[in-house]
């Protein structure tokens, strides 16, 4: 069946108080989206972000963010009041998220919120806490500990809790009792909103395409709680970190720093804890995107303390091992295998493998040193078990990228779109009109591109810090005229 979709972040949503949320905005979008006849809302991962601000870097794979934690709500519960939310500083630019300000700020008003709730009597509440204590209980106690400790990562706490001695955890479980009940409380109102919110979205015919990173991050409770999931030593100290090898793009690669999975323990428990974590992620998706599907089949190892990524080294990943041991776990959701970069044999035979689509990026069709017909990104290449993409997280805008590409590439462009003007929000037109046109099954366009806007809304630059995850839309761009010329485009290429 041929679908459509946007890509747009949860916290690039317009709101009132300083970054998008589970708030009516949401709701709003959704119903764009349904009158725009789309099918699918793509977001990035939504999990509780650490320094740097990257919703790929997360205290928890398990956790949302309570910034999403809509303060309307909370308002309408009477947790909070107008008056109260009203006189916190969110900052002054509507298109931009300041973290610090987030973090400073927001905390303090849910820290209200959580000590008017009367969780004692709830029983929603309760039942949350049970069903989740396979992971709630260890996070919770991370991030108490973690704020005890200036908001330091464990592997700089004392030495009692950071190898969690069982008379340490039981002192810091009596002193951080307050702190810790504040933790369950933001998760348990993330999920109830967000369950919400996803409901709302079903209701309307749009399904939520979510986005797992293929990584956790070192400064977790993941880490933490169960380092014999990860190649750490027995002072819980990475041995091999995460990253790419150098190519055209970056003479020194990418050193990610995440922690690399001892593969060898996840068999022999059944491969339990990626159990445990698509089953969480089928209760908060319709559709799965996995990032860095390739390091299923290899990954990148590099040690532990090096600069950069240049000494790394490939070495075997799971493969079909994972996937056959997910099967059962997985049955009635789809997955998206994000297997862009340096692809290989191997890479494509897994992909096939598993049946899952596989992604299409036009940005990465038009590359001079790579200008072959047969470019696997260029749309006469493409099978219908796909999803084709303009652009993804990662990339410029399609304005943007246009205005940055060599000469020769912004010709091959407008001829390989029949396209002979000079205006480029009319040639990004006609990228987005290729993306529909072609056989992918799917075609997922970022909401900024249908905007026209430049890399001022782009929202993360790789393998930089600052100035990412920060671009927010205005109200305005929820328009009938919008919705109605996408949704013109999507019939008119079968995908309603």
């Amino acid at each position: 069946m041929r679908k459509s979709g946007v890509l747009l972040p949860i916290f690039s949503l317009p709101s009132k108080y300083g970054i998008g949320c589970f708030s009516e905005e949401a709701y709003q979008f959704i119903d764009f989206l349904a009158s725009a006849r789309q099918t699918y809302w793509q977001i990035l991962p939504i999990g509780p972000t650490s320094y740097g601000d990257s919703p790929y870097q997360s205290f928890s794979t398990f956790a949302g963010n309570p910034y999403f934690i809509c303060l309307e709500g909370l308002i309408k519960e009477g947790l909070l009041s107008a008056g109260e939310c009203d006189e916190v500083d969110f900052g002054t630019d509507d298109n931009y998220i300041d973290y610090d300000i987030m973090y400073r700020n927001r905390f303090s008003l849910l820290k209200v919120a959580y000590y008017r709730a009367d969780l004692s009597k709830n029983k929603a509440y309760k039942q949350f806490l049970q069903d989740n204590a396979f992971w709630l209980d260890d996070y919770a106690l991370y991030m108490s500990v973690k704020n005890k400790f200036h908001d330091v990562s464990f592997d700089q706490w004392d030495e009692d809790i950071r190898m969690r001695r069982p008379e340490a955890i039981a002192a810091y479980e009596s002193e951080l009792s307050d702190e810790i009940g504040f933790y369950k409380f933001l998760q348990f109102k993330f999920m109830e909103q967000w369950t919400k919110l996803k409901k709302y979205a079903n209701s309307k015919g749009i399904k939520i395409i979510g986005d797992i990173p293929i990584y956790v991050s070192y400064d977790s409770s993941d880490a933490w709680a169960n380092p014999e999931l990860f190649d750490l030593d027995e002072e819980k100290n990475p041995i091999s970190v995460a990253g790419c090898p150098p190519d055209g793009f970056s003479a020194d690669g990418q050193l990610w720093g995440n922690p690399i999975y001892r593969w060898d323990y996840h068999e022999s428990t059944g491969f339990a804890w990626w159990k445990q974590r698509m089953q969480k992620c089928k209760e908060l998706y319709d559709v799965i995107r996995i990032d860095h599907f390739r390091g299923f089949d290899e990954f990148y190892s590099i040690p532990a303390g090096a600069k950069t990524a240049q000494k790394g080294k490939w070495k075997q990943g799971p493969g079909m091992k994972l996937f056959n041991a997910l099967k059962e776990t997985l049955s009635g959701v789809k997955i998206i295998a994000e297997d862009l970069g340096f692809m290989t044999d191997t890479v494509r035979k897994l992909v096939l493998d598993t049946g899952f689509p596989n992604m299409k990026v036009l940005e990465f069709a038009f590359d001079e040193r790579d200008s072959g017909n047969r470019n696997e990104y260029l749309p006469h290449n493409y099978v219908h078990n796909s999803v084709v993409y303009t652009g993804t997280h990662d990339n410029e805008t399609v304005v943007g990228w246009l205005g940055e590409i060599t000469k020769a590439e912004y010709e091959m462009v407008k001829s390989y779109v029949d396209y002979y003007g000079d205006d480029d929000a009319e040639l990004a037109d006609k990228m987005i009109r290729l993306a529909h046109s072609s056989v992918a099954d799917t075609c997922i366009i970022p909401f900024q591109d249908y905007l026209h806007l430049d890399n001022s809304a782009r929202i993360n630059k790789p393998s930089t810090l600052g100035g990412n995850w920060v671009w927010r839309m205005n109200a305005e761009d929820m328009n009938a005229d919008l919705a109605e010329q996408i949704g013109q485009l999507t019939e008119l290429y079968g995908r309603g």
